[in-house]
This record gives C-alpha cells, sequence and structure tokens, in this order.
C-alpha cells in the first residue's frame, strides 16, 4: 500500500481542483452584474470543496474530525451544483458545460462517500 504524503496526492482533491478551475473559467463569462452573488458564491463553494479535502487530510489520525470535514466538502460540492443549476437557467452557461461539471461534482461527492465511509483506510 503506498503512503500519501500530500493531500495533493489524493485523486479526490486533484479532481476538486481542477473542477474549481473549470469553474473560474467559465465564471469569468458571467455577466458583471453578478459578480457579487452567483459568480461569488459558485467560486467559493468550489474552492471550499477543495479547502475542506486539505483540512481533512491533516485531522485524520482523528477518524470523527476527519469524516466531518469531507462531510462539509461534501455538502459544498452539492452547493456548488445549486449554482451550477442557476448558472444554466440563466443562460450563463451550457448544458454541456453544466453536464460536465455536474457529472464531476457527483464523481468528488462519490469519492468522499467513500472515504467517509471508511476513514480508517485514510488513518496515520
Amino acid at each position: 500500500m503506498e503512503i500519501i504524503k500530500s493531500h495533493r496526492e489524493l485523486k479526490v482533491y486533484q479532481l476538486a481542483f481542477k473542477n474549481a478551475m473549470k469553474i473560474y473559467e467559465i465564471s469569468n463569462t458571467f455577466p458583471k452584474e453578478e459578480t457579487y452573488s452567483l459568480t461569488d458564491q459558485i467560486r467559493r463553494s468550489s474552492r471550499s470543496v477543495c479547502s475542506n479535502i486539505s483540512e481533512a487530510f491533516r485531522r485524520r489520525k482523528y477518524p470523527k474530525s476527519f469524516s466531518s470535514k469531507l462531510n462539509e466538502s461534501e455538502a459544498e460540492a452539492t452547493e456548488t451544483q445549486n449554482w451550477l443549476d442557476f448558472a444554466l437557467a440563466c443562460n450563463y452557461i451550457t448544458t454541456d458545460s453544466h453536464q460536465f461539471i455536474d457529472k464531476e461534482c457527483d464523481n468528488i461527492i462519490g469519492m468522499l462517500v467513500n472515504m467517509q465511509r471508511h476513514p480508517d483506510k485514510w488513518g496515520i
């Protein structure tokens, strides 16, 4: 079994980071009047997924704390999906972009749920 030394080595972190950057790119095209609402919200929630994974990794010697942080990350990924729905409804993104990013969020959520189910696999 390979020992993971950094949160950056986690596949779920890498996927979440890539997804947050994709959201950053597409949100650059949102109207200026959305700057302090939808744009900020979707960027914040997508970045928070990564942040909470990072924090969880450093708390893995405490399984309950580890799982709690992963749960927060899962909730942020779901919030990101909510903002994606608004972006689609407002015609700020295409259906294809929405489906792609939404699917990536689902993949991230699935990975986080599996990590929460088996915190012992990630412990120190």
